[in-house]
């Protein structure tokens, strides 16, 4: 739809930016937003100066306010079983067990370096190594890793 009507294209505007259900988007996805539905000459010009203040002010207003993340550190490699552990809190559970616990704390004894694309056999060759010579086997594995990398190294140690 071609527009020459102003309150029409401030409308148009307003409807493909600022309204709650456009959801604020940025002004490349407002600008093809507006395209698919109407034309006007200098509509961008017209979108620039409707929102009342330039993209990158919009921008400021909506970054992170947190804390930053803190630089990563090594972790230095423990020389027995528990020495070095990891604590995360696992929240907002669903409440359980005879005391009605609602999270739950994971400790972790070893990180292993490892890439994204091992094998089952490379991990197993990997927990064998690190883990297992020195403590002995597992009575029991609990991953969120595929099925098929669990069973394939429960099957066959190395």
């Amino acid at each position: 739809m071609a527009s020459t009507d102003r309150t029409l294209r401030n409308t148009i505007l307003h409807e493909c930016h600022d309204s709650v259900s456009a959801g604020h988007l940025s002004e490349d996805r407002t600008l093809e937003r507006v395209k698919t539905c109407s034309w006007w000459p200098n509509w961008k010009k017209d979108f620039l100066h409707n929102t009342g203040k330039p993209v990158t002010d919009a921008k400021k207003a909506n970054r992170a306010t947190g804390k930053k993340f803190g630089m990563m550190i090594q972790i230095q490699e423990p020389k027995s079983p528990w020495e070095i552990v990891h604590m995360a809190w696992v929240t907002a559970l669903p409440p359980g067990g005879d005391r009605s616990y609602n999270a739950c704390l994971v400790l972790v004894d070893r990180y292993l370096p490892c890439h994204k694309d091992d094998t089952a056999m490379d991990t197993a060759i990997m927990i064998w190594n690190k883990a297992i010579s020195h403590t002995g086997l597992f009575q029991k594995i609990i991953s969120d890793r595929d099925p098929k990398i669990y069973f394939s190294i429960m099957d066959k140690p190395p």
